[in-house]
């Protein structure tokens, strides 16, 4: 998803800048839509943007990177620009993020938690499969909270 797919949603969003405050910024929307808060792990974030009109969210970064849910024992990467659509308990048309499957990446185009009380989280990729995981693997412990 292109820097310029953003610039259609910029108006009426909330947008962040600044590392700190958007990392802080991206836990604070996955907790505001019943998502676990270790789901965007990006570090080096250089703008959030949440347009709550039309659900769009994105996160703009210096470059990709990889991250290991190790619970799960899964690799993903996050791309320069990440986007999507966002509800409760849901992102959907989600862009630049991609999941190691054996040894091919695989693009995901949406989460979502369907029952809460399952414990349990889907990974949907465009092509209709997809990969259920414990909401549990993508949970970070909050010891940085001041």
């Amino acid at each position: 998803m292109s820097a310029q797919f953003i610039e259609k949603y910029r108006e009426n969003a909330e947008i962040y800048t600044g590392s700190d405050i958007c990392k802080q910024k991206s836990k604070e929307l996955l907790l505001e839509i019943n998502m676990p808060n270790g789901l965007l792990p990006m570090d080096d974030i250089e703008e959030v943007g949440y347009n709550r009109s039309t659900g769009f969210v994105w996160l703009t970064q210096k470059k990709p990177i990889q991250h290991r849910f190790t619970k799960i024992g899964k690799q993903v990467s996050y791309d320069t620009h990440v986007t999507a659509f966002v509800e409760n308990r849901k992102m959907k048309k989600l862009h630049g993020v991609k999941a190691k499957e054996i040894l091919i990446w695989i693009t995901l185009n949406e989460i979502c938690i369907d029952d809460p009380s399952s414990g349990k989280i889907t990974f949907g990729t465009p092509t209709g499969i997809s990969r259920i995981y414990p909401i549990s693997a993508f949970e970070v412990e909050e010891d940085e909270k001041k």
